[in-house]
């Protein structure tokens, strides 16, 4: 098996006691990162390589770290990717019933050298071994074979070169920017921040949205940059920023990678055989399929589902609006190869990311897109809006019904509770959002998400699709403002909750 950390606080600890319990009940060999550290990437790509059995990566993803943050264990099956429900609800059950554990208490493991250590157990099972890898090179090995580097390298060292800026967040990307952007690719030293893993991610949580990427933001609104770009905690989510502070949603981004996969030697190699988007995501992603002929795959928010997608050949790309972007390269949505995505787009169309956006808005239309995060709400207050907000728009009187504000008139099409039937398995997933379309395309979703134990957040999508070049230099929050007011009517959340707004805008 394959474990590794995004190096929060009591990761070390959380390490030592998967070595010994993996000793004591049979686990014949451990691949593990140096000093504990792996990018979710890089486990997926390392369970992949070496045909391991699964992945245990200690992480709770952009959540915050240090003794007072969040701690999380997630399990990766055998093709790299998250358990599916299947399996998650069987270790529940396992767990529920379980009076013992075995446990190795005294073996120790040096995380911080490289090569083999093993141990002789005294017990029936054979030596157990201990591997700690090169955190950053097997995966890098990957990324060589999928991206033209010297294109890249061109981009960043060449006569035409542009100045990037790169904020690890002091999560688990240090290495990987300085490895293979700086030391591979040719970036400045001093185009990468906040290199250096800490347990507290330097006392701010390790999300990549402007909210919190504010360092990355006003180096980039200086306009001394050509291109930014931001990384969780375990590196699997990201954010692309242009000259001067542009900001480039994540549904625009996997629309434009979508359209720009030729750029890729991968894809030209490969083919492209579907696009995967959640729920939430916006529709940006379907004009490009359209026009490419490929089909479209809508699942529940969670990468697990599009794992089904890609082992079986269906999806190539796929993406959701919380920055999470990836190939079938690995079973894991990948922060680094998106922008080595963008830096490849940007090295074949010698065009900046603002130029290239606008492009694509203009051949495909946009989709002014928006999400409002109402974090840690009552669990139960959170539960009885959702309930009797499904309750409102699925009764027969609420289709069709008109919405007027301002001078806007928006007419109900159809309202859901999103259902997702595996195409592959058919393994039917209910309940994962609330949907409501408007004849216009416009498209409000109410979803709940768990932050913690304890806490819930409960999160209002807004889009809209905006055809005309001439209407596509508005603010998104002001297209969108009549979506949000039809949103605050119905759902009661301010009203509900004593709230005056939301805790994130993205």
């Amino acid at each position: 098996m394959v474990v590794g950390s995004d190096g929060r606080y009591f990761s070390k600890t959380a390490i030592e006691i998967v070595v010994q319990m993996a000793a004591a009940n049979g686990i014949g060999r451990l691949v593990i990162g140096q000093n504990g550290i792996l990018s979710t990437p890089a486990v997926s790509c390392i369970i992949r390589k070496i045909k391991a059995a699964g992945g245990i990566i200690l992480t709770a993803s952009h959540s915050p770290g240090g003794p007072g943050g969040e701690f999380g264990v997630k399990f990766e099956v055998a093709n790299g990717g998250p358990a599916p429900d299947i399996v998650s609800e069987k270790i529940y059950q396992i767990s529920k019933t379980l009076e013992e554990y075995a446990i190795c208490p005294d073996l120790r493991v040096d995380l911080s050298r490289l090569g083999r250590q093993e141990f002789d157990l005294e017990n029936k099972f054979k030596p157990f071994r201990v591997e700690i890898v090169d955190s950053v090179e097997i995966y890098l090995n990957l990324l060589r074979s999928i991206f033209d580097f010297s294109a890249i390298r061109n981009l960043l060292t060449g006569p035409n070169q542009i100045k990037i800026r790169i904020d690890a967040m002091n999560g688990v990307m240090g290495p990987y920017v300085r490895r293979i952007l700086c030391d591979e690719l040719g970036a400045p030293a001093n185009s990468a921040i906040n290199c250096i893993p800490l347990e507290d991610f330097g006392g701010q949580p390790p999300d990549p949205n402007l909210t919190y990427a504010t360092a990355l933001l006003e180096a980039m609104k200086g306009g001394e940059y050509g291109f930014g770009a931001a990384f969780d905690a375990d590196g699997d989510r990201y954010m692309i920023l242009g000259q001067n502070g542009f900001f480039v949603n994540a549904s625009d981004s996997l629309a434009i990678i979508a359209a720009n996969l030729s750029c890729i030697p991968y894809f030209c190699q490969m083919g492209v055989r579907g696009f995967g988007r959640s729920m939430p995501t916006s529709t940006a992603l379907d004009k490009v399929a359209k026009v490419m002929k490929v089909p479209v795959y809508e699942t529940p928010a969670g990468w697990r589902y599009f794992s089904n997608l890609m082992d079986s050949g269906r999806c190539s790309l796929c993406g959701e609006e919380s920055f999470g972007t990836g190939s079938d390269h690995l079973r894991e949505k990948d922060g680094l190869w998106a922008v080595l995505v963008w830096l490849s787009i940007l090295a074949a169309r010698k065009q900046s990311v603002e130029e290239i956006v606008r492009d694509h808005w203009a051949k495909f239309g946009r989709h002014y897109y928006c999400r409002f995060d109402y974090e840690a709400l009552e669990p139960r207050t959170a539960y009885f809006i959702m309930r009797d907000l499904e309750a409102l728009i699925t009764d027969k009187s609420f289709s069709h019904q008109q919405f007027a504000v301002g001078n806007n008139i928006y007419s109900v099409e159809r309202t859901d509770s999103f259902e997702y039937i595996d195409p592959v398995d058919g393994t039917v997933t209910k309940r994962q959002g609330l949907r409501i379309i408007f004849s216009d395309a416009s498209r409000l979703i109410f979803r709940m998400s768990a932050s913690s134990h304890v806490r819930a957040t409960l999160r209002i999508y807004a889009e809209s699709y905006e055809k005309d070049p001439s209407q596509h230099n508005k603010e998104p929050q002001a297209v969108l403002s009549p979506l949000i007011a039809i949103a605050l009517k119905i759902s009661q959340i301010h009203e509900r909750t004593g709230r005056k707004g939301p805790t994130v805008i993205t």
